[in-house]
């Protein structure tokens, strides 16, 4: 019983892994509960795709020097410039998890934050929707909004940079 038991835990955490990856999804957590006293606890994520997509994009980058090695290299180096700049501000707010991105509070209501506009430390700047609970993103400190990166309806993972403040 114990070794059925154990095969259908292997075959269901490969099931999972198929799904996280049909999917593109970057982390899946399940509690299976088999008993009172009895469960199984997985997690099963895929950190090394993340930093997987820039070497992935400097590759071409640098193969394209090759071919011309005068014109290419200016837009090259901009594009990763364009990148990194959101998520290395000092002003970056940054999502605290994957998610769903909702600029308002509800459809039809204003949105919380513009351009420009001034935020207070403390200040609901969006939300971030996991799992069907509306988490509110709240500004780390007082200040300016400079740029909004992401759109309402947006897909977010962790740390995806989400707004300016200056």
């Amino acid at each position: 019983m114990t070794d059925t038991k154990h095969e259908a835990d292997v075959a269901f955490i490969k099931a999972l892994a198929e799904l996280l990856r049909e999917n593109d999804l970057t982390e899946l957590q399940v509690k299976r509960e088999y008993g009172e006293e009895d469960s199984l606890n997985v997690r099963v994520s895929r950190m090394n795709n993340v930093a997987a997509a820039p070497v992935q994009v400097a590759v071409p980058a640098a193969a394209a020097p090759a071919a011309a090695p005068v014109a290419a290299p200016a837009p090259a180096a901009e594009a990763p410039t364009a990148q990194e700049d959101p998520a290395s501000h000092p002003g970056a707010v940054t999502s605290p998890m994957v998610g769903t991105v909702y600029m308002q509070p509800e459809p039809g209501a204003p949105a919380f934050i513009s351009v420009g506009a001034s935020v207070s430390e403390g200040d609901t700047l969006l939300i971030v929707e996991a799992m069907k609970t509306m988490n509110h993103i709240h500004a780390p400190k007082a200040g300016t909004i400079k740029r909004i990166l992401v759109g309402d309806g947006d897909a977010v993972e962790f740390g995806t940079p989400l707004v300016i403040i200056e």
